[in-house]
């Protein structure tokens, strides 16, 4: 029997039941979630997150975005190894917004996505 993936934000679908996602847009899912989840904010998991947003109202420059790759690496690789291999991560300084690239591979099919974060919007 295959796991069900229950997809993210939260939602019902037009059948009235709980919306559900196959595996690749699960991962994405997940990979929002690291990325935009605050360490701290998650009850039962505090360490869970890397903290991206609590740098939007920062000062944006090199050593933020080098900072946030860091973090969001490790993150990524601390909670979501064991379902993605991170082949790129890139931040971008472009006036005062931060960029994120994702791009990784999906280890049980191989599979190659991204994900890029463009001033605090997924795309």
């Amino acid at each position: 029997m295959s796991a069900v993936n229950v997809d993210f934000p939260y939602r019902i679908d037009a059948r009235g039941r709980t919306a559900v996602t196959g595996h690749p847009e699960h991962v994405r899912n997940l990979v929002e979630q690291v990325l935009f989840t605050t360490p701290g904010e998650r009850v039962r998991r505090p360490d869970f997150g890397c903290g991206l947003l609590d740098l939007v109202f920062g000062p944006a420059g090199r050593e933020v975005a080098a900072t946030v790759e860091m973090t969001a690496q490790a993150a990524l690789q601390r909670w979501l190894g064991d379902l993605l291999a991170v082949e790129a991560l890139e931040v971008t300084v472009e006036e005062s917004a931060l960029n994120v690239f994702v791009a990784y591979r999906l280890l049980a099919t191989g599979e190659r996505r991204s994900v890029r974060i463009d001033g605090g919007t997924a795309r």
